[in-house]
């Protein structure tokens, strides 16, 4: 892998896109280990001790397209949304990614797709699977690399941004990535929303209740237990054909309530043509346009 690109580009990143893969990676980490009941405790305890480390799973990692423009040799990363991806063939759902194009292309006319995203420390051998598989949509696309491990020395933000180049090795031409910079780009609702994002503090399971002296209510720790086992189900189908239906009735009403609106701009247009036009038409003997 290259040390750095030699494209040119300019690349301005916004916080959106860092706080959307973080919230992808986090939801996707707490479906693979649900938080445990009171009742399933001790023989979840047991088991741990026969089977090991049976239950601390491989970190997922996640993918989705990132979204924005690009402006002579800036390119602006504004959004993202998620991708279903199949970790064993490495191929994207592309029914998906059609549907999700289709629907971000309605409410974003502007931005097009610019690349994609995952998590993880380095990029790997098979992203280079993934990447080649967008350039039917975007020839050159940039790979957006979050790493989700905490590294409480690090600096810098852990986001990396690749580029795809040509090189060759062993007399044999391959695109492989190269680094590039980026800077980050805020509007004034992601200054707040990282802001709020940046003020929130771990639990550390139960010490901040214990250092904050807040009592401990069962009855609220079960209600928040059952609402985060019925995350999985919203990645239901049905869920899906819902959200689809709810979200195009949406468009539809606002799509409505436009053409009324330029539909009553266009009859005070008319009206007051009519009037100007009938004055005229009095003095020179025309009869009135409309």
């Amino acid at each position: 892998m290259a040390s750095s690109s030699s494209s040119g580009l300019t690349f301005k990143l916004h916080a959106l896109v860092i706080v959307n893969i973080s919230d992808h990676y986090t939801r996707v980490k707490s479906q693979m280990n649900p938080p445990l009941t009171s009742t399933s405790s001790t023989s979840t305890v047991n088991n741990n001790s026969s089977n090991g480390m049976e239950h601390h799973q491989q970190a997922p990692r996640v993918y989705g397209c990132v979204i924005g423009v690009q402006r002579g040799r800036t390119v602006e990363i504004f959004n993202s949304f998620e991708l279903l991806c199949d970790p064993s063939t490495h191929s994207l759902d592309r029914s998906f990614l059609e549907k999700k194009q289709e629907l971000y292309k309605k409410v974003f006319p502007h931005f097009y797709i610019l690349g994609w995203y995952s998590t993880g420390s380095d990029a790997e051998e098979s992203d280079m699977h993934i990447h080649k598989a967008l350039m039917d949509i975007n020839e050159s696309p940039l790979y957006v690399l979050l790493n989700p491990a905490i590294n409480h020395a690090q600096k810098d933000l852990p986001v990396t941004i690749y580029e795809s180049e040509l090189h060759v090795i062993d007399g044999i031409p391959q695109l492989i990535f190269v680094r590039s910079s980026y800077t980050i780009e805020t509007v004034e609702a992601e200054r707040i929303s990282v802001d709020h994002v940046a003020h929130l503090k771990p639990s550390d399971g139960g010490s901040a209740a214990t250092q904050c002296d807040i009592p401990c209510e069962n009855s609220l720790l079960r209600q928040v237990s059952s609402l985060l086992r019925r995350l999985p189900a919203i990645e239901s189908e049905k869920f899906q054909d819902d959200f689809l239906m709810e979200y195009n009735d949406t468009l539809l009403i606002t799509y409505l309530a436009m053409f009324t609106n330029c539909s009553s701009k266009m009859n005070e247009v008319v009206d007051k043509f009519n009037t100007a036009y009938d004055r005229h038409s009095r003095r020179g003997g025309r009869t009135a346009f409309i």
